[in-house]
């Protein structure tokens, strides 16, 4: 296991290893113990100063990221230069999958880091001959990329029959159960109205109308950069039809 200077202080190959093992990421299921510790010693502890850009659309899909501690997001730029958020990255999932592939290529879409985030990276080099020698990785990924193919499925079939209520309703849920922090008051969410509408496909106008509304019916707090979910099952359940999450 390597540290980069920028790496998280204190953190031993044993705490590296606690972590894997309490986030049970998805793309290390189905691995002995002794094949684990040989793909975790090969990657590299590193640093994410938040707001800062984890990997560029467009660039050499060359590492692989697995999201320790804080949460990233992914996006797009348009033609006309306008960023669209795509995906959120809790801890435990991984990013950059397209370093897997044996033949290279670029980034499929950008991705940064919301909070600061500490990540283990593996480079092209380390990473493959790993998926070689331990097959289940590659059926891992796969696995993931089929769930994004759902999650795709959803997000189009919610901009076709989601009122624009439903859908931010949706993108509070989703948030609330993959990125929220628990507190006395309920799940709280760093995002603004911007990026919400952005998320739900919306204006700015409507999710400023609908937080209000839900603020006035105690289902959330809105706060400066902050939404706290009261109950996410219970705000879904406010609207018509009920949703499912």
């Amino acid at each position: 296991m390597r540290t980069e200077s920028n790496g998280r202080r204190g953190m031993t190959a044993s705490d590296i290893a606690a972590r894997v093992i309490e986030l049970a990421p998805g793309l290390l299921q189905g691995l002995a113990p002794g094949d684990l510790a040989n793909i975790l010693q090969a990657g590299t502890l590193r640093r994410i100063p938040a707001r800062s850009i984890i990997a560029n659309e467009r660039e050499p899909a060359a590492e692989l990221f697995l999201i320790l501690h804080g949460h990233a997001r992914t996006f797009t730029i348009t033609p006309k230069g306008e960023k669209v958020l795509l995906l959120r990255i809790p801890a435990g999932d991984p990013s950059g999958g397209r370093a897997l592939l044996a033949t290279p290529t670029q980034y499929l879409v950008s991705t940064e880091a919301v909070t600061e985030c500490t990540a283990l990276v593996w480079g092209r080099s380390s990473i493959l001959p790993l998926t070689k020698q331990y097959p289940m990785l590659m059926e891992n990924a796969l696995m993931i990329a089929s769930d994004y193919f759902a999650v795709l499925r959803d997000l189009l079939v919610a901009a076709s029959h989601h009122t624009a209520g439903e859908s931010i309703a949706q993108v509070l849920a989703n948030l609330s159960r993959e990125v929220g922090r628990k507190s006395f008051e309920g799940t709280v969410l760093s995002i603004n109205n911007e990026d919400l509408a952005n998320e739900a496909n919306v204006t700015i106008f409507t999710v400023s109308r609908m937080l209000s509304e839900w603020q006035r019916k105690g289902l959330v707090v809105k706060r400066r950069g902050q939404v706290v979910v009261r109950s996410p099952e219970a705000l879904v359940g406010s609207l018509k039809p009920v949703l499912t999450f």
